[in-house]
């Protein structure tokens, strides 16, 4: 049992990072996005800043909060007797589902981008999304869509 610890905490963490974040790139379009027609904007970036998105769970937290409360659960059960043991049980099942969800939350998270573009029209929108390209003050972009649907390419 103590063996196959290591090996169940690796998987549950493994496993705690497997959200979608594609959606948050600008390249990445969804089902009902294709073959509708788009709106096109265009502008140049005023200013770049490197930010942070907390992508959802497609588990709710489950993996991350459960295998860490089983994993705590284990490991609590090997300190002590009696009921030292239950107590020290319960502590680990409580310490590793918070433990477990935080370290879940940690790998939900995505590099992005947060750019201010001021549109040819003279208005400015801010539009969040994944740094999986090099955006710069003073480039001209293209903006897609509306609304929350919007998404940032280079021009």
């Amino acid at each position: 049992m103590k063996r196959l610890l290591p090996v169940a905490a690796l998987s549950i963490l493994t496993l705690a990072g497997c959200a979608n974040t594609a959606p948050y790139s600008g390249d990445v379009y969804r089902g009902n996005q294709a073959k509708t027609g788009q709106s096109v904007s265009y502008g140049t970036i005023v200013a770049v800043r490197p930010v942070q998105i907390q992508a959802d769970s497609r588990t709710g937290n489950l993996l991350g909060g459960g295998g860490g409360a089983v994993i705590g659960g284990l490991l609590g059960s090997q300190i002590g007797g009696g009921s030292g043991r239950q107590l020290a049980t319960v502590a680990g099942a409580l310490g590793g589902a918070v433990a477990g969800t935080a370290a879940e939350d940690r790998a939900n998270r995505i590099n992005a981008l947060e750019m201010e573009i001021r549109r040819d029209d003279g208005t400015d929108v801010v539009v969040v999304q994944s740094a999986d390209r090099q955006f710069q003050a003073g480039q001209r972009v293209r903006l897609i869509g509306s609304g929350a649907n919007l998404s940032v390419a280079p021009y």
